[in-house]
């Protein structure tokens, strides 16, 4: 008797430790029969090519970036060193314009220098010419009122004719 209840206990284990493996094996031979393993190897090699694709594409989006970036600094090397060519052209325009206005100023005042010089030339004879004539008809007047006073009236008269004829005859020269 007790070995049959022991015998029965056994069974009974045996019995329900191969009933789990039977249905086990059902199971997983239910999922080889329905190709689960297939599909699932099917899903996770799509998703594998999906993530590969993604990570190629990511790969080609950062090239593309990296050559806009080296595009992007070479046009701003480009563009830094036409500024510095443009700055260097300007600072010799200026030097240069500089220079040409000097020298207008300078060439500007030498002809305002030398037409007030020749200004004052003409003056200045101008005011010789004046003080001459003024000179002229003092010494005129002068002699007039010494000769009336001192000399008599014919031999002033002879003396007008004689110098009325020397001075015709200086105009005579002066004018030829």
């Amino acid at each position: 008797m007790i070995y049959t209840k022991k015998m029965e206990a056994n069974t009974m284990v045996i019995d329900s430790t191969f009933w789990v493996a039977v249905s086990f094996f059902i199971f997983f031979g239910g999922l080889v029969y329905l190709k689960v393993p297939q599909k699932i190897n099917e899903i996770l090699n799509k998703l594998i090519t999906d993530i590969k694709n993604e990570i190629d594409e990511s790969e080609k989006l950062r090239k593309e970036a990296k050559d806009l970036l080296n595009n992007a600094q070479s046009k701003l090397d480009t563009a830094q060193s036409v500024r510095n060519e443009i700055l260097e052209q300007a600072k010799k325009d200026s030097d240069r314009l500089i220079i040409d206005l000097n020298d207008k100023f300078h060439k500007s005042s030498e002809i305002k220098k030398a037409s007030a010089e020749s200004k004052i030339a003409q003056m200045k004879e101008a005011a010789i010419k004046e003080i001459k004539d003024a000179s002229v008809k003092i010494a005129v007047d002068s002699v007039k009122k010494i000769i009336t006073t001192s000399v008599d009236k014919s031999k002033l008269d002879n003396l007008f004719q004689k110098n009325l004829e020397e001075t015709k005859e200086e105009l005579k020269k002066i004018n030829s």
